[in-house]
């Protein structure tokens, strides 16, 4: 591999015009297919194989034209102190109000409060129900400002008015702070290359990347039911993965100038060598995304391959338009050591001037090797404490109840709650298929008696069948809220239940609704997620034992990767659970971790980490196969890797913080976590752990069995065949293995 990609970066430095308008053309090309298609709407969240999908398809079947994926909206009225919603005054306000919602072009149906008997017991709040023909995220902006003006006329007559439900739903933003992720990332590395110049070729690299595959997924998003989470979640990970591949690239490009390389080839060595570690690094985190469709969730699935074929974009591009640019930068790109010798940057060997000054990766190394037990407790101990939050783990979907109180959502659901009880914001949707029973009337009065004897139930709305009268929808009303223990074991009664009505009425009972579905979603994550872990993990050891050719150096790049998750949903636990720094971090509701977060997180956090393992690991390789010993091989991979690998590191670190800004929660949590988990897997496992385990394992850490050693291919990654151009047979050492 390392020769075919020397000639690659070689060709790409020589026909460097026609690799750049290639690039330049592709870019535009999918500018061109963004700008002219519709905007991303909310990707339809299904479940293939759960009670509450198989319900809501059959709702879909049996009741025609009920728009059950419509927007809905709740309109809550509260009546000023000492009133109630029933005066004169107040009902007229609310008449007029609901008169107001009705004449809108996308509604399909307003619930009058006082016919639909939507007033508290106390009289002080009442609510109108809004149905749309469209999604939420479909609606026309006209739509949503004729429900905030309405509900603004009403606030005029003194009442207090609020809206839930999906109806106001706008597409997610990130803020300013992803601006400063990559303004943190540019001077990270204009202290790392002491030159603009190089310094910005990852990061317009990056931006070429990230271009064309966000205007990609948004080109495609209507065609594809791709999601408005999913453009920016493959920007988060395609802007941090695209700057660190091309900084491995132009780093060890100026390492190889250092050695006196002419331009040309030390693009094409670097490509060749670098390179290499950049492809098997891609492949291991297109791996860990791609494997999210074992989860069985289309919007998952969608969202790891958009980001997978991001990831591809940034490794294709750093294996061409980088020694592309390389060409046009010239003798503005210097040799590594001619200038800032920051984050432990000493003198280039290779010059003959004077010898290289140890620097902060090698005395680092150095101790580590010196002091191996005493690291590894540490750094083990100190995950390990990281990690105890974990424990208290709970998992959800967000609801309104998680939006912060500055909002109008929010303060619409503490209403509800205040005036109907907890339960009442996440109603269960009990659907009875009688098809199969011989007296359907009889089955729907036998299942809402039933439901009417479970604990935990406040009130069953009478059956409501279709036209055939062989389907019909019951409203259970739970006593606690959505996202507790208690209505997730009411969801199970009521399916346990339903075996007996079936076996003595022939009619099928099955649950769904917003709560019923996050229940099911969170039960199939939690399922998925050992299999998951097999896959991935098993497929990216197998592909690490081929790089680096050894047994015990991926068992140990997994077991590092299994700490450093634990310890980021720790971090996640503490923070967006427990509440520490929320603050600070702008976490205005603390509530159950998203229940996708642990399975999102093991898959680009496994990437990741092997992304820092590959770059490390395959410079300890490449001298250890050059004839060093164990020990000194491990000093002079952080020689050679230690800087740039931090650079690298709090880059990814800047670029994933700055999503926190976002004003989707699950995209806030997401960038949260990732960055923690960077923090932990780079400069913990990576740069403490594995030194710490490769010297105590010394010359075993590269063993590996005669048998395997035939049977795998010789992928090349240290570059022994670059090696080979460059000494005669008879002066070139045998390479170990």
């Amino acid at each position: 591999m390392a020769t075919f990609l020397y000639k690659l970066g070689r060709l790409a430095f020589r026909r460097r015009h026609l690799v750049a308008l290639i690039w330049v053309a592709l870019l535009a090309l999918a500018g061109v297919g963004a700008a002219g298609a519709p905007p991303a709407g909310s990707t339809s969240f299904s479940i293939p194989g759960t009670e509450a999908q198989k319900a809501f398809d059959l709702l879909e079947q049996r009741f025609p034209g009920a728009g059950a994926d419509g927007a809905t909206a709740r309109v809550v009225f509260q009546a000023p102190d000492g009133e109630k919603m029933t005066d004169a005054g107040n009902k007229a306000a609310v008449d007029k109000t609901v008169r107001e919602l009705a004449d809108g072009s996308e509604v399909a149906s307003v619930a009058d409060p006082y016919t639909a008997r939507a007033v508290s017991r106390d009289g002080t709040i009442a609510y109108a129900s809004v149905r749309y023909e469209v999604p939420g995220m479909e609606l026309e902006q006209s739509s949503k400002d004729a429900l905030e003006d309405a509900a603004e006329h009403a606030r005029e007559s003194g009442l207090t008015v609020e809206i839930g439900g999906d109806a106001l739903q706008a597409v997610p933003h990130t803020g300013a702070t992803e601006v400063i992720g990559i303004a943190i990332a540019a001077v990270v590395l204009v202290i790392t290359f002491g030159s603009l110049v190089a310094a910005g070729l990852p990061l317009l690299t990056a931006l070429i990347g990230v271009g064309i595959g966000v205007s990609a997924i948004t080109a495609l998003a209507s065609v594809l039911d791709l999601g408005s989470t999913t453009s920016i979640l493959a920007m988060m990970i395609g802007l941090a993965v695209g700057i660190d591949y091309a900084l491995f690239i132009v780093s060890r490009y100026r390492a190889e100038l250092a050695e006196g390389r002419e331009r040309e080839e030390a693009a094409g060595r670097a490509v060749g060598t670098a390179g290499s570690a950049v492809v098997f690094a891609g492949l291991t985190v297109v791996i860990a995304l791609v494997g999210l469709a074992v989860v069985n969730i289309p919007m998952l699935t969608k969202m790891g391959v958009a980001a997978a074929g991001t990831v591809a974009i940034a490794v294709v591009i750093a294996l061409t338009l980088i020694p592309a640019l390389l060409g046009y930068a010239g003798r503005r790109v210097r040799p590594a050591g001619e200038k800032s010798r920051l984050l432990g940057g000493g003198r280039a060997s290779g010059r003959g001037d004077a010898p290289a000054r140890a620097n902060l990766g090698t005395r680092w190394a150095s101790f580590v090797v010196r002091r191996p037990v005493a690291v590894l407790l540490l750094g083990v101990v100190g995950l390990g404490a990281a990690a105890i939050p974990a424990a208290d783990l709970e998992l959800g979907l967000p609801d309104d109840g998680s939006q912060p109180t500055s909002t109008t959502q929010r303060r619409a659901y503490d209403l509800l709650s205040e005036g109907f009880g907890p339960g009442f914001n996440g109603p269960l949707m009990v659907v009875t298929d009688a098809e199969g029973s011989d007296d359907p009337e009889a089955a729907f009065a036998a299942v809402t008696g039933e439901l009417q004897e479970l604990k935990g139930v406040v009130a069953v709305t009478p059956p409501q069948p279709n036209k055939a009268g062989d389907t019909a929808m019951i409203t259970v009303v739970p006593d606690s809220k959505p996202s507790s223990v208690e209505t997730e074991d009411l969801v199970h009664a009521i399916r346990d239940a339903g075996g007996g009505i079936r076996s003595e009425t022939g009619a099928e009972v099955l649950v769904t609704g917003s709560t019923a579905m996050n229940i099911d979603v969170s039960q199939k994550l939690n399922d998925a997620l050992l299999p998951y872990l097999v896959l991935v993990v098993g497929l990216a050891f197998l592909l690490l034992i081929v790089v680096f050719r050894s047994i015990l150096v991926p068992l140990k790049a997994a077991l590092g990767f299994l700490l450093s998750v634990l310890a980021a949903l720790g971090a996640v636990v503490a923070v967006f659970q427990w509440g520490w720094l929320s603050g600070l971090l702008g976490v205005e509701e603390t509530g159950p971790v998203m229940s996708m977060m642990p399975i999102f997180m093991v898959g680009v956090v496994f990437g990741l980490a092997m992304d820092y393992e590959v770059f490390l690991v395959t410079r300890m390789r490449e001298a250890y196969v050059h004839g060093e010993k164990p020990a000194q091989a491990v000093v002079t991979g952080f020689r050679h890797g230690a800087r740039v690998v931090t650079a690298a590191a709090v880059i990814m670190m800047a670029v994933f913080a700055g999503f926190i800004g976002s004003s989707e929660s699950m995209v806030k949590m997401i960038g949260f976590g990732l960055a923690v988990a960077v923090l932990f897997d780079a400069f913990v496992v990576r740069m403490a752990i594995v030194p710490a385990v490769l010297a105590l394992l010394g010359k075993r850490a590269w063993w590996l069995p005669g048998w395997l050693e035939r049977v795998l291919p010789d992928v090349d990654v240290e570059g022994e065949g670059l090696r080979a151009r460059d000494e005669p047979d008879g002066q070139r050492e045998p390479a170990r293995v």
